[in-house]
């Protein structure tokens, strides 16, 4: 069969260790023999961030702009003892953070269904999709230790230099703590038309929580906005779509996720995504089988895997051992970022190879094919696990004869 051709670059972002690896590992096997790859390449790989100041990152990120679709590898976050093992000259931001930041993006998680591997909640037979808004509260506060007998105040100054003061507490006879927190309601604006977009492109219902009964004045805010902006903008869409848009307090929340059967996206407020993603990822079976997109207001789109780079194997990789990685998350990074390619560009070819490479890559595992954190989750009878390099290559059997 001829190569699919690509009419619009998708931005290549690569990244670190063993994920690394996977990423040339799924363009040699699975997407150069099939696809015309079209990428703007970006290493964003420790040692060329370091190199370029971080600027590759900026970079790519504008990069995504310009072409609306991009496919991330996971990368290094460094900490004190990575400033050693890299001789790095600082401590460099989060690439996500900084990518995140600069497109003004929310994050959407959602866990990959596979027979034989069952979520701890027997009710969820669909995906659970979380959206976290990832911009301030406790991510941005301030915080202060207080001394007994001392007054703690929130002061807020106008623009012409008058103050509006309250008191937050009285530490009259107890040392204690505070903390300030603070939103935008233009990035809360961003997160709303984000998660409407989102949940219009993937067809399903969009939930949203907060505590508004108790922040009577902050977590208000969040359900305003949404509610203001799904109906100036939204309603009419989602009726026509055959979707829902849905508020509740964040605990009725929890209880309805619980007993649901899942198939929706829950869209949370920065703490509350950061706790709630963690244990859908952790319920539903492997962070190794969870996607995660990064969506922007205006409709730009960037997939990666929602896990890390694997160091433990990586390190393995480097000593000649034989490593069992799992690259379903990586893989479907890709495939998520072409069939979006596909769709922008009204190349249907592309979508459907995706669509196609997503099916052989679950029919395989479902074969009792699959990597060594799988085969530990997976309750089917017959189970083989492969390593790295073998899982890929199975998919690739399935996938010639689907083709």
């Amino acid at each position: 069969m001829s190569k699919i051709k690509m009419v619009t670059p998708l931005v290549e972002m690569d990244g670190d260790e063993m994920t690394r690896i996977i990423w040339k590992m799924i363009k040699d096997i699975l997407l150069e023999p099939y696809i015309e790859l079209n990428t703007e390449y970006y290493d964003l790989g420790l040692v060329h961030r370091n190199e370029t100041n971080d600027q590759v990152t900026i970079d790519s990120a504008n990069a995504t702009k310009k072409y609306g679709v991009a496919v991330k590898c996971a990368t290094i976050t460094p900490n004190a003892q990575r400033m050693t093992e890299y001789d790095l000259k600082e401590m460099w931001k989060s690439p996500n953070g900084t990518i995140r930041a600069i497109l003004d993006g929310t994050v959407f998680r959602a866990p990959i269904i596979v027979k034989g591997i069952t979520p701890l909640i027997p009710t969820w037979t669909k995906p659970i999709t979380i959206a976290r808004h990832a911009y301030g509260d406790v991510y941005k506060n301030t915080e202060m230790r207080v001394s007994k007998g001392s007054k703690a105040e929130l002061v807020v100054t106008d623009e012409s230099g008058n103050e509006t003061r309250e008191t937050i507490h009285n530490f009259a006879d107890t040392d204690g703590i505070i903390q300030g927190l603070h939103n935008t309601d233009k990035s809360i604006s961003s997160f709303a038309r984000s998660c409407f977009n989102f949940a219009l492109d993937v067809k399903q219902d969009l939930w949203f929580a907060t505590k508004d009964t108790i922040s009577k004045k902050y977590d208000h805010r969040f359900k305003d906005i949404f509610q203001e902006i799904f109906d100036a903008e939204y309603a009419d869409k989602f009726k026509e779509a055959g979707i829902e848009y849905f508020y509740t307090l964040i605990d009725d929340a929890v209880a309805r996720v619980v007993r649901s059967e899942g198939g929706y996206i829950w869209a949370c407020k920065n703490y509350d995504g950061d706790v709630m993603s963690d244990m859908v990822a952790t319920a539903f079976g492997s962070l190794g089988m969870m996607t995660s997109v990064l969506v922007s207001p205006d409709g730009v789109y960037e997939y990666e895997a929602a896990h890390g780079t694997v160091t433990r194997h990586y390190y393995k990789h480097l000593k000649g051992e034989e490593t069992s990685t799992n690259s379903v998350a990586t893989l479907f990074a890709w495939t998520g970022a072409l069939r979006k390619r596909g769709q922008l560009d009204n190349t249907p070819e592309l979508s459907e190879f995706a669509d196609k490479l997503e099916k052989t890559t679950i029919q395989t595992i479902e074969d009792g094919v699959m990597t060594g954190d799988l085969v530990a989750l997976s309750k089917l009878p017959n189970k083989r696990k492969v390593n790295t390099e073998q899982f890929l290559s199975e998919i690739k059997e399935r996938l010639e004869k689907l083709l």
